[in-house]
């Protein structure tokens, strides 16, 4: 099959404006919920796309670890090509990709730094093997090896095997002030339907308008 032939129909159901919440966080708390109720693998997995300081967009597959009225938060190296690309441009794009469920969110909004305590709090919870991995991983950075990577974090098991590791410093989250969301349903002969959240100038109102598909 050529891959121009390769299409499906999007027969699952539609949206429409009287079944949206005005709060897009409650609009979004109901299908996160869905998606992990439908035993979606990773339902809590987002694109992050990042713009670096040449102009270059990189998107990478980071966890939703937490989501509020404040945003949506995540965590990872600062020292790491994203990190680095916020700490110079804040501005990010996420993307929820429930595809069996034929939904798609996507976000905008400003990245900001949690504090410290918040980040620590989160740390001390990962399994320890998480934690060793987060002090092993130069992440971004070039390794020469595999074995490199597992010689580190069998020394670290080495020394912590009495005790957690403690934060690294070069480990952060990130919370997602968003200012743009937009829920996407598929929708058959491509009629999908697309209602896009922004954030007004009054905190907390948000104007919903309906996009062409």
């Amino acid at each position: 099959m050529q891959l121009q032939d390769y299409r499906r129909e999007y027969i699952q159901g539609g949206l429409r404006r009287k079944g949206l919440n005005t709060n897009p966080i409650a609009q979004f708390e109901t299908w996160l919920q869905q998606a992990i109720a439908s035993g979606l693998s990773d339902p809590t997995a987002m694109t992050l796309a990042t713009v670096d300081e040449n102009g270059w967009p990189n998107q990478r597959i980071v966890l939703l670890k937490q989501v509020d009225e404040q945003g949506f938060v995540f965590f990872t190296n600062k020292q790491s090509i994203k990190g680095r690309a916020i700490a110079n441009n804040p501005n990010v794009s996420l993307h929820f990709p429930w595809y069996p469920l034929e939904r798609q969110v996507r976000v905008q909004g400003k990245a900001t730094l949690l504090d410290e305590q918040e980040v620590a709090r989160y740390f001390a919870s990962r399994p320890k093997e998480s934690q060793l991995a987060a002090w092993a991983s130069e992440q971004s950075q070039v390794i020469p090896s595999r074995d490199h990577l597992l010689e580190k974090f069998t020394a670290l098991q080495e020394q912590y095997v009495e005790s957690d590791a403690p934060l690294p410093i070069f480990w952060g989250g990130y919370r997602v002030k968003p200012s743009c969301i937009e829920f996407w349903q598929g929708g058959e002969h491509r009629l999908h339907d697309r209602f896009q959240y922004t954030q007004s100038e009054v905190e907390h109102d948000w104007k919903i308008d309906r996009l062409a598909p």
